[in-house]
């Protein structure tokens, strides 16, 4: 088992089977040692974070939700490059919320997905970030993150 893998199970966490896509894309892209991995919605198989934030959802809860889309995240990773040990470093991540025209909080939000990297990857989990605030997402779901990776 990889050093993140075992981390990833002292976390308690599982991960799934990547999501297939929904539509005319694939998962992720490599260029070079940079892998893009497309938006992850905040579902599974066992939850599924719905809502608006502002409207029917708090901030603690959206931000379970981005942690959510952040392990499917992590996921299409795992299927992209096998080993977890190859990041070399999260890059960026860039976290889409549903949200109502007032609400102004999207950074704690993704704060959720922003807070696993770390504490998944360590340092190498620091990234830039972008937190936007959209009108709506894919099958109403509250959180969507998209990632970029330096692979080893």
């Amino acid at each position: 088992m990889s050093a993140i893998e075992t981390r990833l199970a002292e976390l308690g966490i599982t991960l799934p089977t990547p999501a297939k896509p929904v539509a005319n894309y694939v998962p992720s892209v490599q260029s070079g040692n940079i892998l893009y991995v497309s938006g992850q919605v905040s579902r599974s198989a066992e939850v599924s974070f719905d809502g608006k934030l502002g409207d029917t959802m708090d901030v603690e809860t959206g931000a379970k939700a981005a942690r959510l889309s952040a392990i499917n995240l992590i996921a299409q990773l795992k299927a992209a490059v096998g080993d977890l040990d190859r990041v070399a470093r999260v890059v960026k991540l860039t976290g889409f919320v549903n949200s109502t025209l007032g609400f102004g909080d999207q950074p704690k939000v993704i704060n959720g997905a922003s807070d696993l990297m770390v504490e998944v990857f360590g340092d190498k989990g620091r990234h830039a970030r972008s937190a936007v605030g959209v009108a709506s997402l894919p099958f109403g779901v509250a959180v969507e993150v998209e990632g970029i990776f330096e692979i080893a």
